[in-house]
């Protein structure tokens, strides 16, 4: 593997972790800021996967198969 592959493959699951964290975050503080930041954590996963596909790049490679933003970040 690359440096780039493992840069990619790292950051992707050090952010769906942190999405992961920002949504249980939401669930127990209900705050503005709490919601706020989970949501943002959806864009940016919904987005490394989108580019992901556009660029046949399968999510396994960025760490991002097994979260669904449109049902684990809402």
């Amino acid at each position: 593997m690359t440096v780039y592959e493992n840069y990619l493959r790292d950051l992707g699951t050090l952010i769906k972790e942190m999405a992961l964290d920002a949504k249980r975050s939401a669930k127990d503080k209900q705050t503005d800021f709490s919601v706020g930041y989970m949501t943002g954590f959806h864009r940016v996963v919904s987005l490394m996967q989108q580019q992901a596909e556009a660029f046949n790049i399968p999510l396994e490679k960025i760490g991002m198969n097994d979260i669904d933003p449109d049902i684990e970040l809402v």
